[in-house]
């Protein structure tokens, strides 16, 4: 195994390009910009064949650099939230009237603990339309459909009935992803509109949620909260300038994940990050101060 794993399109478009020697590869396109200070990335997959090589679906994929926030955690909470969410809004256009917004993960697992922590950040608002203090609000319900093993249901089953239930406009799904660099653990914000599949930041994958399989348009927010030890492993060797090993010797490793050793505090500033940032997204009337009242 000398294939390094990432989730994050970004890593995925720079390894492509190291491989071929290439600076633009047909079919991609990036470009860089700033929102409220944090760096955000865009790769655009344009073509069946630039996605085929890339290994993602066609689609946006914006990655937010939190590094590139101030240090100060409440600065960088505020200002993290409100590029998360204009950086949402433009994958979203037009506001959507009713939302459904899915919390993936596993509440057992602190590294697969963020959709469901960033879910109780983000207020659910349907019951609230029939009330006149509530009438000029997106119609948003909040889902945390748990794992296979607790539930007995797999989450796409889940959200394709709630789907079916609530009939919403969209759907955005939350979820903790693998990166390839240590670096870029849970300080990465990636945003798509090509969909997700639960599980596969801690390498279980599960039934995709995309607009063919949901029938409406599936927007994905994931935090890689995790990197594959053999993936590490290379990359250590590489900036050693050691010779890379032998495919067999890694081999199994891949199923070893690597996660910081504060990583409970992470995810609990990043769920604040996440949730405020796809509730503003979805609750354009709202301040993020209005934002918080309402959660409280």
């Amino acid at each position: 195994m000398t294939t390094r794993r990432t989730d994050l399109a970004l890593e995925a478009h720079a390894l492509l390009r190291a491989a071929r020697g290439e600076g633009r590869i047909n079919g991609l396109s990036l470009t860089e910009r700033r929102l409220h200070g944090c760096a955000v990335t865009e790769v655009r997959v344009e073509s069946e064949g630039a996605s085929r090589a890339l290994g993602k679906p066609r689609g946006a994929y914006l990655t937010l650099d939190l590094r590139t926030l101030p240090d100060d955690p409440a600065a960088r909470t505020e200002r993290a939230a409100l590029a998360l969410s204009e950086a949402l809004r433009s994958l979203i256009g037009p506001p959507a009237k009713t939302a459904l917004v899915v919390g993936l993960g596993n509440r057992a697992m602190t590294p697969d603990l963020l959709g469901p922590r960033a879910a109780e950040h983000i207020p659910a608002t349907r019951h609230l339309k029939s009330e006149a203090a509530f009438s000029s609000l997106a119609a948003v319900s909040v889902l945390t459909p748990g794992v296979l093993g607790t539930t007995g249901l797999e989450a796409a089953e889940q959200v394709r009935g709630a789907v079916e239930a609530v009939r919403p406009d969209l759907v955005v799904a939350i979820d903790a992803l693998a990166s390839q660099r240590l670096e870029r653990v849970c300080t990465t914000v990636q945003l798509s509109d090509a969909g997700i599949v639960p599980g596969s930041g801690v390498g279980n994958h599960r039934g995709a949620l995309t607009r063919e399989t949901l029938g409406v348009p599936v927007l994905a927010v994931g935090v890689p909260t995790v990197v594959d030890a053999a993936t590490l492993a290379l990359d250590l060797l590489d900036e050693a300038g050691a010779s890379l090993p032998e495919p067999d010797a890694l081999r199994g490793h891949e199923r070893v994940m690597v996660t910081p050793r504060d990583i409970d505090a992470r995810v609990e500033e990043l769920s604040r990050i996440v949730g405020f940032g796809v509730g503003l997204a979805l609750q354009r009337a709202l301040s993020l101060d209005e934002l918080r009242a309402l959660i409280d």
